[in-house]
């Protein structure tokens, strides 16, 4: 995988009607209904900007015990390619590569730690909306893993990530920025305490304390914040009503 940008974030949960008014009035967020008869999947947005998907989670991964998460979309070249990427450096195959008509060619993995992300090749060449500055869209990527270093070394490998300057977080080691194509787009830390690695998406809102407050009273949890961050902004880590990690990030 090269040049691997995030292009899609989906949203894989237990009650997807519950989750769609969570969202909707902590974020903002609008749905657009599912165009596909047999498969009840719907879309975030807010104005103009799209952000993902939203599905409840599949029966067989149900069963094997997935919770509530939010996944993201790497975009890539060649899906088969990336995925043998992918096992050959101790990754897993969470969902064998599938064409969709008129979408594109997906497979969900793990990487070699065990978070879960998708590798996409879309049918289409145009632009994506999902990360950036806008509201609703997704403003930071954070990965909390068992093996931060590791980690870092297998993204830049395999994505064509590049590092800038690690913070120091003191006892809890370092916090690995990068970047992605020049821009900077998220962090890496090792933090034992997550049940399991994962990806934690943070999406624009306007103020972050006035979030919050939506946020425990919509039956999500807060765990750690409204926190001031390198940059000037403050961010808040929470867990919505089902179960899945989510964070949201609001100007100074």
């Amino acid at each position: 995988m090269t040049a691997s940008n995030f292009i899609w974030y989906e949203l894989l949960t237990s009650d997807p009607d519950a989750a769609q008014i969570f969202y909707r009035d902590v974020v903002g967020y609008t749905i657009i209904p599912s165009v596909n008869p047999d498969l009840d999947y719907r879309m975030w947005a807010l104005g103009k900007v799209v952000l993902g998907g939203m599905m409840e989670i599949p029966e067989k991964a149900a069963k094997m015990g997935m919770p509530p998460t939010w996944v993201g979309y790497l975009g890539v070249d060649e899906v088969t390619d990336a995925v043998n990427a992918v096992v050959a450096a101790g990754g897993q195959v969470r969902m064998p590569s599938m064409t969709i008509a008129n979408i594109g060619r997906m497979a969900m993995v793990t990487d070699p730690q065990g978070a879960p992300f998708y590798v996409m090749r879309p049918n289409h060449g145009g632009a994506f909306t999902s990360f950036g500055t806008e509201l609703g869209q997704c403003g930071w990527n954070e990965l909390h893993t068992s093996d931060g270093e590791a980690a870092k070394d297998f993204y830049v490998k395999h994505c064509g990530w590049t590092l800038d300057a690690p913070l120091d977080m003191g006892p809890m080691g370092k916090y690995h920025l990068f970047s992605i194509d020049g821009t900077p787009s998220g962090g890496m830390m090792t933090n034992p305490q997550v049940p399991h690695p994962m990806w934690v998406f943070y999406l624009n809102v306007e103020d972050i304390n006035a979030a919050k407050a939506r946020v425990e009273e919509g039956g999500g949890t807060v765990i750690m914040g409204p926190q001031e961050v390198p940059g000037g902004q403050w961010v808040i880590n929470g867990i919505d009503p089902q179960g899945a990690f989510f964070g949201l990030v609001a100007p100074k």
